[in-house]
């Protein structure tokens, strides 16, 4: 069973998507639960994997000016599993993925500015063995930067 076919997890995920640091005194409160429930359950579902707490920041308040989507392609396709672990392995690249259609991956990055980027693709990513095209878009600017709405994943399971 996953954590959103449980109702009262549903309910501690989402008071902590709206605030992280809210305390389990808080949403036990919230949703009329004792505290040490709120606890054991937190617990599971961070053991589990489902939830992890961190302090997301806005890139442009510190420094990422350059925030940009690279598709790659690879060929041979043999080395796909290769890359992926030596994209991962950048830490400029904040989210990575297969993707359908003309090219195989995408890398969303957050550089400091035009220069880091071109040598993040230069030095790094274009000097990659498998890696036969790459397309960057860049974000001009940014209008919204979010959690999934987990009313979403709600209904889907209905």
């Amino acid at each position: 069973m996953s954590a959103l076919d449980d109702e009262l997890d549903y309910q501690i995920l989402k008071l902590l998507q709206k605030d992280g640091r809210m305390s389990f005194t808080e949403i036990s409160k919230e949703i009329n639960v004792a505290v040490s429930t709120i606890r054991h359950r937190y617990i599971n579902l961070v053991e589990e994997g489902t939830i992890k707490i961190i302090g997301r920041i806005d890139p442009n308040r510190i420094g990422f000016n350059a925030y940009a989507s690279i598709l790659i392609s690879v060929k041979p396709k043999l080395l796909m599993n290769t890359i992926l672990e030596e994209l991962g392995k950048l830490p400029e690249i904040s989210f990575l993925a297969l993707v359908s259609g003309d090219f195989d991956i995408e890398a969303n990055v957050m550089c400091r500015d035009m220069e880091h980027l071109n040598e993040l693709l230069i030095d790094k990513i274009h000097t990659m063995e498998g890696i036969f095209d790459t397309k960057t878009n860049m974000y001009m600017k940014i209008y919204k930067f979010a959690q999934p709405d987990l009313e979403l994943a709600k209904l889907s399971s209905k």
